[in-house]
Order: C-alpha cells, then sequence, then structure tokens
C-alpha cells in the first residue's frame, strides 16, 4: 500500500470537519469537500466552519474543496463522511477513481431506502482490488474538533488495511481499536441514535436516573438480540461502537436525537423540536430502518418500536411508557 500523505475527506458537515482537521493537526495534507461551493469558498475564507465548528480554526494543510473528483483522483486514501441518506449517491460518483486508494467510511446508518448495510452497498459498488473499513464509536464532532480525547474502532475484513487505516487515521488525541466484525461495528452507530431519542423522552418527562439506566440496559440488550440474528458478535456490541456510543448518546445533550426526545417527552411537537434543533436528526429516519430489519430477522426491539410509534403514529409518550411498562414479565436474559 502507497504511503499516505492526502486524505480526501467527504462530507463537509460537524463529523467530517472534525476528522479533517484532526487529520491535518497530524501533519497530512487534508482535502475536505463539501457540496455547496459557496460554503466551501466561505470555510476557504474564514478557515474554519462557522456553520458547525465555529471554534476549531483549520490547521494550515486542510483545504475546502468542491471539486470531488479532482481531489479523490489526487488523494491517497479517501475518508467518507457524509449522512446515510447521502451515502450510496457519493459512493458511485467516486467508485470509478477508488482503485489502490483504500476507502473508509465514518458514517453511521444504514441505506434508508432499502436498509441494507453500508458494507453491502460498497461491495457491490466497488472495484475488487479496493479495500476498505468502516469507523465508528462515542464521538461528538465539537470535542475531536476541540482536540478532546476520542476512541473509535475501526472494522475491516483486511487485517492489513486495517492496520493501515489505523496508521493514518489515529495519533494525537484519537486513538483506534481494529476488529474483523463489520456488521456489529456498523449496527452500534446506526441504531443507537433511535434509543438516545427515548432516553431523552424519559428525562423530557422527568422520569429520573432509574429510568434512564433501564432504557439504556435494556435498549443493549435490543441491539445484542438484533446483533445476533444479523452475525455480529456480543463483545462488539460492548464495546466502542456499541455501548460506548450508546450511552454517549444517551446521556449528553450534544446528542441531537436525545433533545429531540427531550423536546417530545416536554410537550412540543415534532416540526418545533426539530427546527430548533436545526441539524438532521439521524434517529428519526432510522427508526423506520430498526424496525423494518427487527421485522425481517424476526427480533424483538420494543423501545425501537415504541419510538417509531412516536414519531409516525403519533403516539403520545406517556402511552410508549405505558406499553413498555405493561408487558408481560419475563427472565431477563
Amino acid at each position: 500500500m502507497r504511503d499516505v500523505r492526502h486524505v480526501a475527506v467527504l462530507g463537509a458537515g460537524s463529523w467530517g470537519t472534525a476528522l479533517a482537521i484532526h487529520l491535518a493537526r497530524k501533519g497530512l495534507k487534508v482535502g475536505l469537500w463539501g457540496r455547496d461551493g459557496g460554503r466551501m469558498a466561505e470555510m476557504r475564507a474564514a478557515g474554519r466552519n462557522v456553520r458547525y465548528l465555529p471554534d476549531a480554526p483549520f490547521p494550515a494543510t486542510l483545504t475546502p474543496v468542491d471539486d470531488l473528483d479532482a481531489l479523490v483522483s489526487t488523494a491517497d486514501r479517501v475518508l467518507l463522511a457524509v449522512p446515510s441518506s447521502g451515502f450510496q449517491d457519493i459512493l458511485h460518483r467516486i467508485a470509478p477513481q477508488l482503485s489502490g486508494r483504500g476507502l473508509v467510511w465514518a458514517t453511521k446508518g444504514l441505506d434508508l431506502e432499502t436498509t441494507r448495510w453500508l458494507h453491502e452497498l460498497v461491495l457491490e459498488a466497488l472495484p475488487g482490488d479496493v479495500h476498505w473499513g468502516v469507523a465508528s464509536g462515542p464521538s461528538f464532532a465539537s470535542e475531536l474538533g476541540r482536540g478532546l480525547p476520542t476512541a473509535l474502532t475501526l472494522a475491516s475484513p483486511d487485517p492489513i488495511f486495517a492496520e493501515d487505516a489505523r496508521a493514518w487515521l489515529a495519533g494525537g488525541t484519537l486513538r483506534v481499536y481494529t476488529s474483523d466484525d463489520v456488521v456489529g461495528v456498523q449496527l452500534g452507530g446506526a441504531f443507537k441514535n433511535v434509543l438516545a431519542i427515548a432516553a431523552g423522552v424519559s428525562d423530557g418527562l422527568g422520569f429520573g436516573a432509574n429510568a434512564r439506566a433501564a432504557l439504556i440496559t435494556r435498549g443493549l440488550a435490543e441491539l445484542m438480540r438484533l446483533g445476533a440474528a444479523a452475525g455480529a458478535r456480543n463483545e462488539t456490541l460492548m464495546g466502542l461502537s456499541g455501548l460506548g456510543d450508546l450511552v454517549l448518546t444517551c446521556t449528553d445533550n450534544q446528542s441531537r436525537n436525545r433533545r429531540l426526545g427531550l423536546a417530545l417527552g416536554q410537550g412540543q411537537g415534532m416540526d418545533e423540536a426539530v427546527a430548533a434543533i436545526g441539524q438532521a436528526v439521524e434517529g428519526i429516519r432510522t427508526a423506520r430502518v430498526a424496525v423494518a430489519k427487527a421485522a425481517a430477522l424476526n427480533v424483538d426491539m420494543p423501545i425501537c418500536r415504541q419510538v417509531y410509534r412516536v414519531l409516525y403514529e403519533g403516539l403520545a409518550p406517556t402511552a410508549a411508557v405505558e406499553a413498555l411498562l405493561s408487558r408481560d414479565p419475563k427472565p431477563e436474559f
């Protein structure tokens, strides 16, 4: 594999920007691409992403760009950090240029239309000689952007590429662990957002720390049941990309999904709550995927189901809680 000096980061939202800043701090040449040419010009002029990470100035080796093809064609590695809704489109645009370069994605979620894992889309789209991996874990963009300690798991079916990716991605305040459990690493990052909405609803209703801890624990049980049916390993879901990300998003108000739940629990309407947050709330769309995936794999996910009913069927949050509390008693394991 070629030496890594130039990395293309695709996706100029908060997470892509934070990753680009981190890589540039390491001394790598980084091109940060976004769809909106006007916004990229604003970033070049301001030397920072004023909209998402205003307190994190760009290092000298980070350049915002709007020419996707030119950036990918000159990069040694590509890091894809677009929302899951745009993942397939960008993947197909860059696939012909990825031969020999290697791809890591830090997108959390599944394909919203087909409920397929993102690695399934990658396997279909990429040439056979392209090595790839997925990075996930408990990671708020603002904290990584400020240089605060963060840890991720990087999963790849190729252990040599996993070590290669760790070498150029990790360093400074970012620690990266490797894994070959591609499904498990994706699963936690995708569905924790739905459970974070549930935790926010509980806190918005004033149910306290006991209820929050119970929701996190039983939410983890749902992830592990789904993981067992999908072929993930339990230890992965007990790690950074599973339990770690779940605890983060359920307990800290930097999580947009938790803030949505808080607002709903406090009586705000969906549209009002989303407008106040001002950014995409991934858990809304992922709730549909969670219910569909659970049905397809014949897995019981009652918390995710109740979140879906609140979001899409107009169920009152108090009624959702009552439905969970009135379920028939059963053994914990």
